[in-house]
C-alpha cells in the first residue's frame, strides 16, 4: 500500500456518520486494495506516483474566490463547493418537484434513497471511487420527483486552490418521467488534489441531460467519475470535455438496467504541453433492447498525453442491443502520444455492435491551402482543429453552453502549434 493510501486509510478511520456502514464495506475493500503500477492494466499509461508523492492539506481553505466558475448567460441553480467544502446550495425557493440537500444535513427520506444509491452505482473496481467513499463528508443530495420538468439547470461547481485535497460526492435521482439537467464543473490551475464522484439513478421513462467539464489544468491533479444507472426506457445525454493536467483521470459508467434504455455519450479532450489526460469508460448492457452511441475525439499537442479506454460489454441474454463506439484523435507534435483501446465485449448473439479508433496527424496541405489563401498560419490551424471537434459541440442540447465553451476551445487551440 501506498504511502497516500495508508494515510487516507487512518484518516477514513475516523469518519462516523449515518452513512457508516457504506463507508465500512468500502474500507474493507480499500485495507486489501492494491496500489497501481505500470503493470496495472487500468493504470499502465498514468503516472500514478504524482499523486503518492505530493503531501497536501487536507483540511480545506475557508474562503477563496470562486468568479473562475461563472457561466455567463446561463439561469443555473449553482451548488459551489471550495476546496472540497460546500460553500452555497439555492434556497428554499426550488423549482417544484425538486429537493437538493447537503450530505450533512440529509434526513428522512433523502437519508433513505441516498443511502440505497450511496456506492451502488459505482463500481466497486475504482480504487480512487473507494477513497471517496471514505473521505468524501461533503457533497450534495438531489432529486427530483417523478413528472417534474427542472427547466433550469443544476450545476455543480468544484472550485480548486493551491496547496489542498478535496473529496466531494453527488447522488443524483430521477423519478419516473422525470426530466433534468446536471452540470458538474470543475475548475483550477494549481497545485491541489481531488476526487469528485457522481452517482446517477435514472428512473423508468426520465430524461438526464449531463454535463462534465473537467477543466482543471495546470498542477492539478484530479481524479473522479460520473456512474449512471438507466431503468426501463430512461434516456441519458452525455457530454465531457476534459483539459489536461498534471494528472487527471475520468472514469464514466453507464449500466443499461431496463430495457430500451438509450444513453448518448459524447466526450472531447484537448491537450497541450506536458499534460495528462486518461479517460476510461465501461458500457454495461446488461438487459435486452438498449441503445448506446459514444463519440469520443481527441487533440493532442506538443509533449502531451492522452489515455482513452472504452468498453462495451453485452451481458448474456442482451439480445436486440444496439451500441456504437467511436474514437477519433488529431495529433499535431511528434512528441505527442495517444493511447486508445476500445473493446467490445459480447455475450449475446442477436445484436449490432461496432467500433473504431483512429489517429492521424493535422493536414498539412490544408493548412498550406489556407496560408495561400491569406489566412495565418495559426488561424488555420484553429479553423482545422475547431472543424474536428465541432460537431461534438453542435450536438449539445443546451445552447448557452455550447456558446460559452467555443470561445474558450478557440483560445486552447490558439496555444496549439503544429510540430
Amino acid at each position: 500500500m501506498s504511502s497516500w493510501l495508508s494515510s487516507a486509510v487512518t484518516r477514513a478511520e475516523a469518519v462516523s456518520d449515518w452513512l457508516a456502514p457504506q463507508r465500512q464495506a468500502s474500507l474493507a475493500l480499500l485495507r486489501d486494495a492494491k496500489w497501481p503500477t505500470r503493470k496495472t492494466e487500468a493504470w499502465k499509461y498514468l503516472p500514478i506516483n504524482v499523486w503518492d508523492n505530493t503531501e497536501l492539506q487536507a483540511d480545506a481553505a475557508e474562503s477563496t474566490d470562486a468568479t473562475s466558475g461563472v457561466i455567463e448567460g446561463l439561469n443555473s441553480l449553482d451548488l459551489v463547493f471550495v476546496n472540497g467544502q460546500l460553500q452555497s446550495v439555492p434556497g428554499d425557493d426550488l423549482p417544484a418537484g425538486l429537493t437538493v440537500v447537503s450530505l450533512a444535513d440529509a434526513s428522512g427520506d433523502a437519508r433513505a434513497w441516498a443511502a440505497e444509491t450511496f456506492t451502488a452505482v459505482k463500481p466497486a473496481r475504482h480504487l480512487f471511487g473507494l477513497v471517496n467513499d471514505v473521505l468524501a463528508t461533503q457533497g450534495v443530495l438531489i432529486d427530483v420527483a417523478a413528472a417534474a420538468v427542472i427547466e433550469q439547470p443544476i450545476r455543480i461547481v468544484n472550485v480548486l486552490t493551491k496547496g489542498y485535497e478535496a473529496h466531494t460526492r453527488v447522488l443524483v435521482r430521477l423519478g419516473e418521467h422525470a426530466k433534468a439537467t446536471v452540470i458538474e464543473h470543475y475548475v483550477g490551475d494549481q497545485r491541489s488534489k481531488n476526487t469528485g464522484f457522481a452517482e446517477y439513478k435514472v428512473g423508468d421513462s426520465a430524461y438526464l441531460e449531463h454535463y462534465r467539464f473537467a477543466l482543471q489544468s495546470g498542477e492539478s491533479l484530479s481524479i473522479g467519475g460520473s456512474h449512471f444507472e438507466l431503468s426501463a426506457r430512461a434516456e441519458l445525454s452525455s457530454h465531457l470535455v476534459g483539459f489536461g493536467s498534471t494528472l487527471q483521470r475520468v472514469d464514466v459508467d453507464v449500466t443499461h438496467a431496463g430495457e430500451h434504455a438509450f444513453a448518448k455519450l459524447n466526450a472531447i479532450y484537448l491537450l497541450d504541453g506536458k499534460e495528462l489526460f486518461d479517460l476510461h469508460s465501461t458500457i454495461e448492457h446488461a438487459v435486452p433492447n438498449g441503445t448506446t452511441e459514444e463519440n469520443v475525439r481527441g487533440i493532442v499537442a506538443d509533449n502531451s498525453r492522452a489515455v482513452f479506454n472504452g468498453r462495451i460489454h453485452i451481458h448474456r441474454g442482451a439480445q436486440k442491443t444496439l451500441a456504437e463506439l467511436n474514437n477519433r484523435n488529431l495529433l499535431m507534435s511528434d512528441r505527442a502520444e495517444i493511447n486508445t483501446k476500445p473493446e467490445l465485449e459480447i455475450y449475446a448473439d442477436d445484436v449490432r455492435c461496432a467500433h473504431g479508433a483512429t489517429i492521424a496527424e493535422i493536414d498539412k496541405k490544408a493548412l498550406y491551402y489556407m496560408q495561400s489563401r491569406g489566412v495565418s498560419r495559426s488561424q488555420a490551424q484553429i479553423m482545422l482543429n475547431f472543424g474536428f471537434i465541432n460537431e461534438l459541440v453542435d450536438q449539445m442540447p443546451n445552447q448557452v453552453l455550447a456558446d460559452w465553451l467555443r470561445p474558450q476551445l478557440r483560445d486552447r487551440f490558439a496555444g496549439m502549434e503544429v510540430k
